[in-house]
Order: structure tokens, then sequence, then C-alpha cells
């Protein structure tokens, strides 16, 4: 039984009435299907009934791991009075921001017009027209913290609505118009061309918001935002420029330091509440989890230390064991909050599976191994968690690595083995004591988007690791997809997978994140069919998002009427954003199958970003990782040779064992793959082994040097730099 099934089964055997949401799938809307309020789902049966009853619409947007969400339902949507209000005053609608992206960015541009930020819960009032007129994201029972009361703010907006209506509507048809003008972007004169200036004005700004001592950017709280090491790795593999390793590796190595990261079951909780990574937010998501898995391969390619390895490989085995569907999928997430206590299990607090009071490692690990492992993991018996933003974590300590080994040997006067030994049994036992506690909620909803990040990184892992469970993974994954989300007569995908039903029609991110994961399988396991569903995607993208007066991709097909804008998304946020993903895909398959066109799509969007690009770099580093690959053409690595063979596989390690992002490797193994090549890249055609032996054909621009069997030959050839 699912986490959403057990929750259900046991609200109905307690008496429970459930509202309309029962029969969703998504974990979030399953969530309040208890509330008194009067739920919908997004749909025309809640837009009919606005209409009909004139009556504005209460629009609340939120996720099932959110964990003001989870604080505005025990407040106010639990509270049958509160919910008396809603009912007779609005319409009142319950939106999964993960299953629908598409509704969360019309409504949150509002939210962050309107009010200056945004976040999560979303509250937004619409007219019955979908048009919002007053917007914000959290509100309190009570007023506090500087904002309105819930159910007051609900009674004045009923008034306002009663004796100001028309004014409401204009305010709404305003907003709308003003968004709508705010999110075009049009290509900009000075835009035609982006040098490697760009890189450096971008790195820059970057190096001027550094924490050096903490590593990181700016202040607290502090988030991982990979894409920003995508970008600083690059740039130093093509400037030398020593400051963006530093402070990509300076910043790893201190968030698996500390707290962020879960030391005992692997994988990345959110951000960290503090400057020093200390104390995290507890929540982990799936995407963090491929980004950061991303980071630590290419740290562990550049400098070879055998800790970033393991880093990514204690993050993948979390994702593994926890986080993956038994036929392949990736889940979405897991909560920040559990309760305490099984007997009360709608009682819960933060990070309530993750902490630990120093008796409890006292009592599983006896005084003297525990002292050990408390100095070593910064324990005490007061508690160690130095912001405790809900008032929750007293006395207890979130393990982050306060001490080395060496240091550790050096106080008990211990050999650094034992010191080493006894923390991992410690954490055995620690991670073994935390599985009897009640474990936050799992999202188990399968999101496409998510689930090609994830592919990515398990393909990923499996070239620079050479581990094949990783590649297994990542090929289960796909099938998994390809299967139960893709729709092969219209050559389509949906958005997410739960509980044998896919449902809503896939946005960009969707087609762009998959199509990423596809191209990095095939450069791990050299199965045409992975590159052949790549291409059949990236044709389905160019058709519903590709804008041709403009260039660029819209987030959506614009096929749904009630979405009031189309936006083109360039923010690379906690996920990169779709337009840079979709350009370095378009880059890449241009290059493996000599598809000039989809070169010339990406360099048209790069110039419709041009102008933002050029004053606002910081905002965009995963497009600049596009920009990067698209200044020089990248190395075609081509090995003819059997996928199996030794010396293939020989000269396979040593390709993807090297950091080398701006380039394209393909297999010639004169099977069905062969075959593919022969007809879209004839270039190919002549390239065979040598002498029965694994050969290598190095290229710049379809133009090759001298082959080779020898990988010390084809290393040099590798090291040579890309004509300019």
């Amino acid at each position: 039984m699912n986490p959403s099934s057990e929750y259900i089964s046991r609200k109905l055997q307690e008496g429970h009435k459930p509202n309309r949401l029962i029969t969703e799938k998504s974990p979030y809307l399953l969530q309040h299907a208890f509330n008194p309020v009067d739920w919908y789902p997004w749909g025309e049966e809640a837009f009919a009934q606005a209409r009909q009853e004139n009556k504005p619409i209460f629009l609340s947007i939120g996720y099932s791991t959110c964990h003001w969400c989870h604080v505005m339902e025990r407040e106010s949507f639990e509270n049958p009075d509160v919910a008396k209000i809603m009912n007779e005053y609005f319409v009142c609608i319950k939106v999964d921001r993960e299953e629908r992206p598409d509704v969360d960015k019309v409504y949150m541009n509002a939210v962050q017009a309107m009010t200056g930020s945004g976040g999560w819960p979303m509250s937004v009032w619409l007219t019955p027209s979908l048009q919002p007129f007053f917007a914000g994201t959290y509100f309190p029972p009570d007023a506090r913290y500087g904002r309105p009361g819930f159910p007051d703010l609900l009674k004045r907006l009923h008034t306002a609505w009663m004796e100001q209506r028309e004014q409401v509507l204009k305010s709404g048809e305003e907003i709308i118009k003003t968004l709508q003008e705010h999110t075009a972007i049009a290509a900009a004169p000075d835009s035609t061309l982006l040098f490697a200036s760009t890189l450096r004005t971008a790195y820059s700004q970057f190096y001027s918001s550094y924490d050096e001592r903490l590593g990181g950017f700016g202040h607290a709280p502090k988030f991982p935002r990979p894409v920003v090491f995508n970008f600083f790795l690059r740039y130093h593999a093509r400037a030398n420029e020593k400051g963006a390793l530093e402070m990509t590796l300076g910043t790893l190595r201190k968030m698996w330091a500390g707290g962020m990261n879960d030391h005992l079951g692997g994988g990345f909780h959110r951000y960290s509440v503090d400057a020093y990574w200390r104390v995290p937010h507890f929540e982990k998501m799936l995407y963090d989890q491929a980004q950061l898995v991303w980071s630590y391969l290419e740290a562990f390619q550049i400098t070879k230390e055998t800790f970033f390895a393991e880093a990514a490989r204690e993050t993948l085995d979390y994702v593994r064991r926890d986080m993956t569907h038994p036929e392949g999928g990736f889940y979405s997430a897991e909560d920040a909050d559990s309760a305490p206590d099984a007997a009360q299990p709608d009682e819960k607090e933060e990070g309530a599976f993750y902490l630990w009071r120093q008796q409890e490692i006292v009592d599983l690990l006896g005084t003297e191994k525990a002292e050990i492992f408390n100095y070593c993991y910064g324990v005490s018996d007061t508690g160690n968690t130095i912001s405790d933003p809900q008032g929750e974590f007293h006395d207890k300590n979130v393990l982050y690595a306060a001490y080395t080994i060496a240091e550790a040997a050096r106080r008990f006067k211990r050999s650094e083995s034992e010191i080493a030994l006894i923390l991992e049994e410690g954490k055995k036992k620690l991670f073994e004591a935390r599985k009897t506690r009640v474990r936050p909620h799992l999202d188990d909803k399968i999101i496409t988007a998510w689930n090609g990040l994830m592919i990515s990184a398990f393909a990923r892992a499996y070239q620079v690791l050479d581990e094949p469970k990783y590649l297994q993974a990542a090929e289960r994954a796909a099938d998994f997809v390809l299967k139960k989300i893709y729709i092969p007569q219209t050559k389509t995908l949906t958005r997410r997978y739960r509980d044998g039903e896919a449902k809503y029609p896939a946005h960009l991110d969707d087609y762009a994140f998959l199509t990423l994961g596809l191209i990095d399988l095939y450069e791990a396991s050299f199965d045409i069919k992975w590159l052949q569903s790549a291409v059949a995607l990236t044709e389905t993208q160019n058709r519903l998002f590709w804008d041709k007066k403009d260039g660029g991709f819209y987030d959506t097909s614009g096929e749904d009427e009630t979405i009031l804008l189309r936006t083109k998304e360039d923010y690379d946020g906690a996920e990169p954003s779709a337009n840079s993903i979709a350009v370095l895909n378009l880059l890449r398959l241009s290059q493996m199958l000599d598809r000039k066109e989809w070169w010339d799509m990406a360099e048209k969007t790069l110039r419709l970003f041009g102008g933002r690009l050029q004053s606002i770099p910081h905002a965009m580093p995963q497009m600049l990782v596009a920009v990067d690959f698209s200044l020089d053409k990248p190395k075609q690595i081509i090995i003819a040779g059997q996928p199996q063979a030794p010396d293939t596989r020989a000269m396979l390690r040593a390709v993807h064992g090297r950091f080398m992002p701006n380039k394209i490797l393909l297999l010639m193994d004169g099977g069905e793959g062969q075959d593919y090549f022969n007809r879209h890249l004839p270039f190919v055609k002549s390239m065979t082994s040598l002498d029965k032996k694994a050969t290598a054909y190095v290229c710049e621009n379809y133009t090759c040097q001298l082959p080779t069997t020898e990988i010390g030959m084809m290393t040099q050839l590798l090291e040579q730099r890309k004509t300019r």
C-alpha cells in the first residue's frame, strides 16, 4: 500500500468524510481530501461553478512536501469555521504545482508582480474568468508576521467583490495585461554574437558574492544551485580559471560535510537555513539529487579525488534504495516533516526523522564509541542546531562532519583506521535504528522532467564510475517512462504517472530534460534506441513549443485556453530552465546527426536571450553552458568496436575518465547503431576497426585525425586545443 493509500484508509476508518479531491492521484491533493473545505481540482467543473454562482475563486497552489503548506492546512483548511467562510464566499481550487507547472507559473508571476516576492503555499484570488486580483503566499489564522489573518482577509475580499466588483474585475484584467507585456522577450539588437566575454562577466558576478570561508554564494539561507557549478567547471576548462574550480570544490566539500547531507542514508536536503550548511530544511527533492550527482562526478573527473566519487555514490544509492518505483521510475520527493511518535501520525515536526539526542547515540553505541562518534559529528547534550526556525530542535542534533578522522585520531590517541571503523559501524547502527522511526511522507508520483534529470545522472555515473548497477538504474527508468508516460500514437509525453495513471500534457521541461537523459544514456550504453527516442522527442518538442518568429521555446504548447500566459522560462534556479537544456540538446544532436537546422535553432535561441545573457548572466548559468558549447565546434569522438570488448571498454573508460564536456561520443559497432548512423551521418561509413582492434576517430566539424588503436595516441588527440 502506498503512503497516500495508508493515509486515506486511516482517515476513512476514523470516520472522516472526504471531499471531491478523494478521486485525484496527486499526493498533495489527497492530503487535502479530508479538509472541510469544498475543494475542486483545477478544471472546468470549478470554473463553471464560479461563473454560475458569480463567485470569485480562491486558488491554493502547493506541493506535498512543502512545510508551510502543511502549516496553513493545519491552521486554516482543517478549521471548520474557516472552511465555512471559504465555502460560502469562494469556489476553492487546489493545485499541485509539480503536476501543473503551467498553472503555477502564471499565478506565481502574478504573486511576484503584486507582492514583490513569491513562495508556497501560493494563495491567489481570481475572477471567474481566472484573472488574479489579490495574491500572497502563507497567511496565518490571525494577524502576525506582518500578515493579515486568513479569515479576516477572506471576509474583506468578499466585501470588495460584493461592493466594488467593477474595480476588482478591472484590476484582474490590468494585472494579466501587465504580465503579458512583461513576459514577452524580444531579441536584443546587439545580441547577434555571444563571445567569451559574456562568460567572463558572469564569472565575475558570481565571484563577487562567493563566501570564501563557508562556501556557497550570498548569505543564509544557502541553496546548492548546481547550475552554477556546471558553468564554473566549464569556464575553468575553457579559461583555466582556477578560482572557478576552487569555488566549486570548496562549496561541494562544505555541503557534503554539513547537515544538508544525510550522513546516514545519503542524499541531500533542499537547502541550509544557516550560512554554515549546518541545519537544513529537511525536504529531499529528486531534482537536487540528480544535479548534485552531476557536480560531484565532474569534480571527480577533474581532481581524481575519491571523496567526490563517494559523495556521488552515496546520493545515487539513496535514490536507488528510497526513491525508485519497483518498475524503475523515480519518485519526486520526501517530506521534511514526520511524526516523532508513531501513535500520533498527524502530529509532525520538521526533521524528526533525522535529528538525534546525545543520549540516544550513547545508548546505541556505548559510552566510549559514542564519545568518538559524537565528537566527529558535532553532537552535544544541549543540541547543535544553530538555527531553529520553528522552535522544534531543542536539545537535538543534526549530524555533520565537525572533525576529520585524523583530528579524532590525535584527540583520542587511536589509529585513523580504528576511528574510521568506529564511525562506519556507528553510522550503520544509527541507520538501522532510524528505520524504526516514522518515515517522512514520500511523494511517489513520477514526474517526467525530473526522471529525465535522474536518468542523466545515473547514465553519467556509469560513464565515470564504470559500475553496471548505475547503467541498469538509468535503463530501467528510461524504459518505464517510455512505456508508461510516452504516447506512441501522438509521439507525445504526459507530465506525471502515479498509481497506474499517466495524466496531463507534458511541458517543455519534460521533453528537454528527458531528451537530455536519453542522450546521456546513449553515450553510456550505445544502444541506438535511446538516441532514436531522443530524436523523436526533440522533433515533437520543436513542433509543440518552438517560436518560429522570434526563436526560443515556450514553456507550454498553448493548447490549453485556461492558461492565460505563454512564457519562455530562462531563469536557471533550483532546476535548469527548459530553454537552457533544450538549446544544449539541439547543439549535441546537431553534431551527432549532422542536423544543421538544429544548430541554427539553438543559435537563434541564444540570440533571443542574448540581451539578458549580457545584462544578467548570473541568472542564466545553465544557458551559459550552452553558450560555451556553441563557441567552438565540439570534439566528435567515434569509437569503432564491439561495445563489451575489453579494448573498446578501455578506450571508452579513457574518454569518460576525462572532464571534456564539449564533445559527442558515438560507437560504430557494425550493427543496428552503425546502420542508423550510416543513414544520418554519411561521413562515418568508412569508420571501421583497424586490425579487428577498437579504433578511435577524433574529429572536429566532421574532419578527422588519423585513426588510432592506441589509447595514448587517442588521449593526445583529445588534449589538442580546439580550433577557434
